[in-house]
């Protein structure tokens, strides 16, 4: 309960600056596994052949709660430690968004950002952010496979950076309203859903994906195979399905005090909902409970990733091989409310953390539909359509919302 609250604590300060919200990826499955296969030619960049000494310092972007330097609490600190190790001072910028951060990163001031899976690929189009030589980076051979050249993260079997932590997009509900316990994601797309009026959804484009994934199960004749590759058929279908949930939302969420804050009122009895913000609205003895449904679910696996035009590049592999060392993933997974991605911070966490976030767990993986930034070649490996590319989600959403 302490180290909950104490998280709470650390969110709603984040939360008066910034919207917090989560990080990204795609598949983990052999059936979805396209090895990397980003559905574009990425820019001919050179990747870094040797770790010299230390500039001095490293610019970092990163999502609230990931760059702790125990300024904010005084246990939690992970940026220390690397500073003294290497002297590399970090500065570092949180940003609220994907979209905020892709345009953070345009500036050119910074070296190194934490990429959800619905801003890499942008990235690595633009020619923002490089190959990275993992053969520098320790700590990588450590990494659970099944993050590692993905989607959202690679193209052609090269690596854009280290992955970091992830997680499942559950289906949160009240235990004392929604009966029987749900198992289905119809609960919250079906129009004659019982809890029309409140039902909650998460606020971006991305979530466009959760509907394709939902209609991927249930009509199958709209031969979605991948809830990220949708060409203007089936994104049309998406969109009629959002529009249709639309009557159901009591409001669209994104950060965790406003999710908190309508299941602990009744304003919303049931919704999209990550495992963390279960944790502080049980903490605060909110009747909650979470459910993997049996269609899947979207979720993210973020990415440390270095720009093109760093200028301290030396520190943005040293930060690389650090922010994904046992010690450092251990406090990071366990202060944001996510798996690691390094096994061996398991040992290292506080008992129950990795299992309530079913960390290494691959048939839990393998249900997970990890976001990835939408593009015109389609991700499925259709090559005789075109899919529709985030743009194109973006607008869409604005029509869901009206």
């Amino acid at each position: 309960m302490t180290h909950r609250k104490v998280r709470w604590h650390r969110i709603v300060a984040a939360c008066a600056a910034v919207t917090l919200v989560a990080a990204c990826g795609t598949e983990s499955s052999d059936d979805k596994d396209s090895a990397g296969g980003a559905g574009f030619e990425a820019p001919d960049l050179p990747q870094l052949e040797e770790i010299g000494d230390g500039e001095g310092e490293v610019n970092i972007l990163a999502w609230p709660g990931y760059v702790e330097d125990g300024s904010t609490d005084p246990a939690v600190d992970w940026v220390t430690p690397f500073e003294e190790a290497t002297g590399c001072q970090v500065n570092v910028k949180t940003f609220g968004t994907s979209d905020e951060a892709v345009n953070l990163v345009k500036t050119g001031e910074y070296d190194v950002v934490s990429a959800s899976g619905d801003a890499s690929l942008r990235l690595i189009a633009a020619g923002d952010v490089e190959p990275v030589n993992t053969d520098l980076i320790p700590n990588y051979a450590d990494v659970y496979p099944f993050l590692k050249d993905r989607d959202w993260n690679s193209v052609d079997g090269q690596m854009y950076g280290v992955p970091h932590g992830y997680g499942a997009n559950l289906l949160m509900y009240r235990t004392d309203v929604v009966e029987p316990a749900p198992t289905s994601w119809s609960a919250v797309f079906e129009e004659d859903s019982p809890y029309a009026g409140k039902v909650t959804a998460y606020d971006s484009p991305i979530y466009i994906a959760d509907a394709a994934l939902y209609l991927m199960e249930h009509e199958p004749d709209l031969g979605i195979e991948n809830p990220y590759a949708l060409d203007e058929d089936q994104l049309a279908a998406a969109v009629d399905l959002l529009k249709q949930q639309r009557e159901l939302i009591s409001e669209y969420w994104s950060d965790y005090l406003k999710e908190v804050q309508a299941f602990t009122t009744g304003d919303s009895v049931i919704g999209t909902t990550w495992q963390v913000i279960a944790n502080v609205a049980q903490g605060e003895d909110v009747p909650v409970e979470v459910v993997l449904p049996e269609e899947g679910a979207t979720g993210w696996s973020d990415t440390w990733m270095v720009m093109t035009e760093s200028e301290h590049k030396n520190c943005a592999y040293l930060w690389l091989n650090h922010i994904i060392s046992p010690e450092a993933n251990a406090g990071v997974s366990e202060y944001f409310g996510e798996a690691p991605s390094n096994p061996k911070a398991c040992d290292l966490a506080s008992e129950g953390h990795c299992e309530t976030y079913h960390a290494g767990e691959e048939d839990y993986a393998e249900q997970i539909w990890y976001w990835t930034t939408p593009v015109e070649q389609c991700l499925d490996g259709r090559e005789d359509v075109k899919c529709t590319d985030y743009g194109a989600w973006t607008q869409a959403w604005t029509e869901v919302k009206g």
